[in-house]
């Protein structure tokens, strides 16, 4: 069977594939997973899911019904993840950054039967959320019963629930270009498939490896680095519950010696200007890869020449799970996107649905074994995304004679700011709500590293005068009323905005002038 195809037609589960493929090989002893609590075998894990899955039917949830996870880092949510599809259940984990707001309308949204969320994030998570009937605390501290006590008396053995590959298996929820979060269901088939296609084949990752990824488990990018790829071949994942700051990720690359290394750019630069980056014999790199917005060639260049190996460039979405387009080992083209991955076709369109020629910017969209089904009660916005074999991207590309393409927009207005989706509409929305501001409009600027960032032109109501003040004010405004990392990082104070005859915004013209 080729690599990436599932056999559709009989029984299958992800979770006893990743599970089982590593005790039948006799690495049950070998560390899996190390985190903040220790080193955790792979026999470990699959007792900790097989106990998770059979927690769950005590506690009534069914085959197919959700469980929303918000949780750290850690083999906790790897094994209540496995745990889950073992069983049937259909696990839901969610960005921990998120303001009490969407986790209010995703527990809602997607009828969660259950929530495990870490102690540190239930007030947060809580605070706005009508509580699914079962609640279980990855912790010490909060509302609910502790996850551990939950699952401690429950059986180690579970007979995995009948499943096929083209069973629902997992969502993970994106922001789409309203800024409304949507889930996007994925099938048992798709995990392997990645591992099969991108991991095995382009990254070359084996048994040996010690894998790290600054990407956390939630999104499709950590999933797949962390999770799918490292379990596919029976390698070492290394977790950090908390955020990837520079002190933390290189103390990670010079004590636990990972060999894979997955970044984004925004981190790749704070390395970079980190005196604690490793260097020679203080790390064990053999590639890195980055992914999440386009790789600047001042970056490539200045890791290659610090740390001595490869980042490979990619681009990957949460509708397709992981990376389909890449730059391969020996074949890096700085500033490029790389080719397609073998398994996935990939085509430009212009506005009117044809095939762009090579040189020729076009709509990014893509063909292979791992497209979503679809977008969970969002039909509309699913018929405009997923065009029967086509997966519709909204990234503009051109491409070249030899395949190789090179990153051109968003097709929109939507932003990546550290590799994730920032909505200037819902920027502007927490501005506008300030009590100094009349109007706002928010675009992408490049910082010092050519990394994307949000800017904002406002304009004050009548009587306020812009101010240094005023500027840290309306910052830290919006900090408080949207996640963290979706603040601007310049605001810039004008007259008025310019605007076509029928009054909508030319954000085109603050991009220029910006």
């Amino acid at each position: 069977m080729p690599a990436g195809d599932a056999d559709t037609s009989g029984a299958y589960n992800a979770a006893a594939d990743l599970i089982g493929r590593n005790l039948d090989a006799g690495r049950g002893g070998k560390t899996a997973f190390i985190d903040a609590s220790g080193r955790h075998s792979y026999d470990e894990v699959a007792s900790r899911a097989s106990r998770f899955a059979n927690t769950l039917a005590r506690l009534g949830i069914q085959p197919e019904a959700r469980v929303v996870l918000v949780m750290l880092d850690s083999v906790d949510l790897v094994a209540c993840f496995l745990g889950a599809i073992k069983a049937g259940v259909v696990p839901v984990p969610l960005n921990t950054r998120l303001t009490s707001h969407d986790y209010a309308y995703i527990l809602a949204d997607s009828h969660a039967a259950g929530l495990v969320v870490s102690d540190s994030l239930v007030a947060t998570v809580l605070a706005e959320a009508e509580a699914p009937p079962v609640v279980l605390v990855d912790g010490v501290d909060g509302q609910g019963q502790a996850l551990h006590d939950a699952i401690k008396d429950a059986p180690h053995g579970h007979v995995t629930a009948s499943t096929k590959a083209d069973d629902m298996c997992f969502w993970l929820y994106t922001s789409g270009t309203t800024g409304a979060p949507k889930g996007v269901v994925h099938l048992h088939g798709h995990l392997m498939a990645t591992a099969d296609l991108y991991a095995i084949e382009t990254l070359k990752i084996a048994e040996t490896d010690i894998v790290y990824s600054a990407a956390k488990i939630f999104f499709a990018y950590g999933l797949g680095n962390s999770l799918t790829f490292p379990m596919a071949v029976g390698a070492t994942t290394v977790l950090l519950p908390g955020p990837p700051d520079p002190v933390s990720v290189c103390d990670i690359l010079k004590r636990e010696r990972p060999t894979l290394f997955f970044g984004v750019p925004t981190l790749y630069a704070m390395l970079l200007a980190s005196d604690e980056l490793p260097t020679g014999e203080e790390h064990s790199l053999r590639l890195c890869v980055s992914a999440g917005e386009p790789l600047p060639v001042d970056l490539l260049r200045g890791w290659r020449e610090r740390i001595g190996v490869e980042v490979l460039d990619g681009i990957g979405t949460s509708e397709m799970l992981h990376i389909f387009v890449s730059n391969r080992i020996g074949e890096v083209t700085p500033g490029a996107t790389g080719r397609a991955v073998p398994g996935y076709e990939i085509r430009l369109v212009d506005e009117d649905g044809a095939v762009c020629a090579p040189g020729k910017m076009g709509l990014l969209e893509v063909s292979g074994p791992t497209s979503a089904l679809m977008y969970w009660n969002q039909r509309e916005k699913t018929k405009d995304t997923f065009r029967g074999p086509w997966t519709r991207t909204g990234d503009n590309f051109v491409i070249d004679e030899t395949g190789v393409l090179t990153y051109g927009g968003r097709n929109d207005d939507m932003l990546k700011v550290g590799g994730i989706y920032v909505s200037p509409f819902e920027v502007e929305g927490a501005l506008v709500k300030h009590e100094a501001v009349l109007e706002a409009a928010v675009v992408g600027h490049p910082d010092q590293d050519a990394l994307i960032k949000p800017k904002a032109f406002v304009v004050l109501n009548a009587g306020v005068t812009g101010s240094p003040a005023l500027v840290q004010a309306l910052k830290d405004f919006v900090r408080v009323n949207l996640a963290s990392f979706k603040y601007p990082r310049w605001i810039e104070f004008v007259d008025e905005l310019p605007k076509t005859a029928t009054g909508k915004i030319q954000r085109f013209k603050l991009r220029a002038d910006g």
